[in-house]
């Protein structure tokens, strides 16, 4: 994940949404979780690029999006958003790809309609726990800013088996926007919850779709049996469990996960 992606900005109903857009062809969305940015899909897109139009924003809250408060951040609010960019973009049919938030926000806009394919990474469903610890800011700038690092490389690092493999120029590109805004990392940790998802169940079942579920075995995030569960409701669902591999599959076996999603 050396590549940075070059953002565009449009406007949404909650400000304004960066973006990165590659390439020609049918769509595709790619979509990250907490708390990394589009900054996940650096090494995805390109490689989807050939061939599809590929979409990567930073959710709002996130990255090198607007950061507004009170808005809502939640997956049903992130939904919205994505949706808006892509009437802007004038893209109605896509195929969709979501980590962790990401997967939760993938699988609100499979249920709206428009998608011909889903790919689910290690992602919420269910109404599953976040396992996000709450975060909160310091009075000293300074120090919230050192929590803020901590905190998302603490993360980033529980969720990777192959330490090797999380370079420090992705570390701090992932830690960089929330160090500009230490309590946006606050306000996204206060949104990330599965809830929205619980009860989802008969909409996976009459998902007929093209879906595969990634995950990895090790995830301490969101356990393997989450992945089960979905495989076994979705009508046209494909399953890979990666053993060894933790909560970031996409970094633990990227010359696995990568061409698989291609």
């Amino acid at each position: 994940m050396t590549t940075t992606l070059e953002r565009k900005r449009a406007r949404v109903s909650a400000g304004e949404m960066a973006y990165a857009m590659e390439g020609s062809g049918p769509a595709v969305v790619l979509l990250h979780g907490f708390p990394t940015s589009a900054h996940l899909w650096s090494d995805l897109a390109p490689l989807l690029a050939p061939r599809f139009q590929t979409i990567v924003p930073d959710l709002i809250g996130y990255g090198d999006s607007e950061k507004p408060s009170p808005e809502r951040l939640d997956v049903r609010a992130q939904a919205t958003y994505v949706r808006e960019l892509l009437e802007e973009l004038r893209v109605h049919e896509f195929a969709v790809v979501g980590h962790d938030v990401g997967g939760g926000v993938a699988q609100l806009l499979a249920f709206e309609g428009g998608v011909r394919s889903l790919v689910l990474l290690d992602s919420i469903a269910f109404g599953s726990p976040s396992n996000v610890e709450p975060f909160r800011t310091d009075e000293s700038s300074d120090r919230s800013r050192t929590l803020v690092e901590g905190y998302v490389r603490s993360h980033l690092e529980r969720g990777v088996v192959r330490r090797e493999r999380l370079l420090e120029e992705d570390l701090e590109e992932f830690v960089r926007p929330w160090r500009e805004d230490p309590s946006a990392l606050a306000r996204a940790a206060r949104d990330v919850n599965g809830d929205q998802l619980a009860g989802t169940e008969r909409e996976l079942k009459a998902l007929d779709i093209p879906t595969l579920v990634v995950w990895g075995e090790d995830d301490p995030y969101q356990p393997p049996d989450v992945a089960e569960r979905l495989w076994e409701l979705l009508p046209d669902g494909s399953i890979a469990l990666l053993p060894g591999c933790s909560h970031y599959v996409m970094t633990d076996a990227a010359e696995t996960v990568l061409p698989l999603i291609r």
